[in-house]
């Protein structure tokens, strides 16, 4: 990086660090309390809600992990991204008038209300636990391997960098400071992209430009834009066929989007059901999106830089083909990227412990306790994410494959909790209990399994095997052991499943322009 790719970080830095300040100030006298803090108020515009999840979303996991896939096996991983747009259209109509209109402000509060406190504290702690030491860590460490690889900047120094940045910037303000940047972070992040995009595929066209460039990509590699992998393919345990479709990404997809805290948080802080929805329809188109902007970068690396020992390294090494000044702007985007979605799982992680964990413990503490104690384990959060980061990653090959299978083996029995609590009067605290833990325990033994060669299952189709199984499993508790003890059933009455025509058209089209790709590139 020369001065001028400096200069241009360190303003991106001050400018970004002075207008969450700015947004977030208390006004009037107002002293913050939970709800500002943790929900801003519960009054945020439909475009801070899409960009805020979209900004949530993107990091160094996926700029840096799905460009790694890309280089690897292709254009298939974009089904992660794309999937996700219809995924988040259907949250967005199903499940979210239903957790608005019973004022849910957690997760865990929802089970609690939904099957009592037993339920709520074993998942409350499972996401503190995966947050911290999956989420958290993975985008501290994929973010200072690019800092590092960009500047040269010692690796350990630049996550302790990020880290603490992220921490200080959302630390005053809460989801507030975070949301309502997030539209200037996820502008950087896809105009960033798109350079990269742009300058990759114009190099590889040879003075063609960018269709020649695409054209040569697809003739030289053509093996790398199958979205749908036969079983010949070296890569088809990762991405088995026709699951990405109809299997077990569903249940990751759901259960990321509809019932993931750091995720749903922002469009539980919209003002009402009608924001919230725009917010989620513009967030699935920003997906369709996402893979030009990091999955095609490392399809390109292919061509700019071959040879890579780690996959991982496809992202960073094509920043370094950038000239000055374009470099200091796109690697701005990347850290862009990698501070907004750090600060929304550390604020997160802070909502979940002190709403659902302390203020449990500690009855009638005040609000602006509630607040202090949120800031204090922002704080112990990103300490224990950077000292852990190495020891988790330093070694895995394909990060973003590493945190797929790690949270693969909890996501069906999530996904089965919830889709029984929302539509199902019957289930149980007990076919919770066993759909949680049963569903680990599961996923485990066949990972395990596998990895001995007992029973060879790609992952994806373990988490769709599990979900199944699961969800026999809680059925038949309920069923054969009813609830005894009266608990509060979450309220259906009210909820009103209908959309608006424009989030109704907005879905058509996400619908068209899926069955579009995936038949051209089938």
């Amino acid at each position: 990086m020369r001065t001028i790719d400096f200069v241009i970080l360190a303003i991106y830095a001050v400018a970004i660090f002075g207008l969450a300040q700015w947004v977030s100030r208390d006004k009037g006298g107002h002293k913050k309390d939970s709800t500002d803090y943790f929900l801003a108020g519960k009054a945020l515009p439909w475009w801070a809600i899409g960009a805020s999840l979209i900004a949530a979303n993107i990091s160094a996991e996926q700029i840096i992990g799905m460009s790694g896939s890309g280089y690897a096996l292709g254009l298939a991983i974009a089904s992660y991204e794309w999937m996700a747009a219809l995924t988040l259209l259907i949250v967005g109509k199903f499940f979210l008038p239903i957790f608005l209109k019973n004022n849910i402000s957690t997760m865990p509060q929802f089970l609690e209300q939904r099957y009592g406190p037993s339920v709520r504290n074993v998942m409350a702690v499972f996401w503190l636990i995966l947050y911290v030491f999956v989420n958290l860590t993975s985008i501290l460490w994929l973010g200072s391997i690019a800092i590092h690889t960009v500047t040269g900047v010692d690796q350990m120094t630049a996550l302790v960098i990020i880290g603490v940045f992220a921490l200080a910037y959302q630390l005053w303000g809460g989801l507030k400071a975070v949301a309502l940047t997030d539209i200037v972070q996820v502008a950087l992040l896809i105009t960033g992209g798109l350079i990269i995009v742009y300058l990759s595929l114009d190099k590889i066209g040879a003075g063609g430009g960018v269709v020649a460039g695409f054209q040569h990509l697809t003739s030289q590699f053509p093996e790398k834009f199958d979205m749908i992998l036969s079983r010949d393919n070296p890569h088809y345990k990762d991405l088995p066929g026709l699951s990405v479709l109809f299997g077990g990404l569903w249940v990751m997809n759901v259960s990321y989007w509809g019932f993931n805290q750091y995720i749903i948080q922002r469009a539980l802080g919209a003002k009402d059901i009608a924001e919230a929805q725009k917010g989620i329809a513009l967030a699935a188109y920003l997906k369709l999106l996402m893979p030009v902007i990091v999955v095609l970068p490392g399809i390109a690396a292919l061509v700019l830089v071959p040879g890579l020992t780690k996959p991982d390294q496809a992202y960073p090494e094509m920043m370094k083909l950038l000239p000055p000044g374009v470099l200091g702007l796109v690697f701005a985007a990347l850290v862009a990227a990698i501070v907004a979605s750090l600060a929304a799982k550390i604020n997160s992680i802070a909502t979940i412990f002190t709403l659902d964990v302390y203020a449990k413990i500690k009855t009638g503490s005040s609000e602006r306790h509630l607040v202090t104690v949120g800031r204090i384990t922002a704080v112990a959060a990103v300490i224990v994410g950077i000292v852990m980061a190495k020891p988790l990653l330093g070694k895995a090959e394909q990060a973003f494959q590493f945190i797929q299978d790690f949270t693969g083996f909890f996501t069906p029995g999530i996904v089965v909790i919830f889709m029984l609590g929302l539509f199902w009067k019957r289930a149980t605290t007990a076919s919770a209990l066993v759909a949680a833990i049963g569903g680990a325990a599961l996923s485990g033994a066949f990972f395990v399994a596998d990895k001995m060669g007992v029973f060879v299952i790609p992952f994806m189709n373990r988490v769709g095997l599990v979900f199944l199984l699961t969800l026999v499993a809680a059925v038949l508790v309920s069923l054969v052991a009813p609830q005894k003890k009266a608990v509060n059933v979450v309220s259906l009455e009210g909820v009103s499943y209908k959309t608006t025509t424009g989030f109704n058209i907005a879905g058509l089209g996400v619908i068209v322009i899926l069955i579009v790709l995936y038949a051209t590139w089938w």
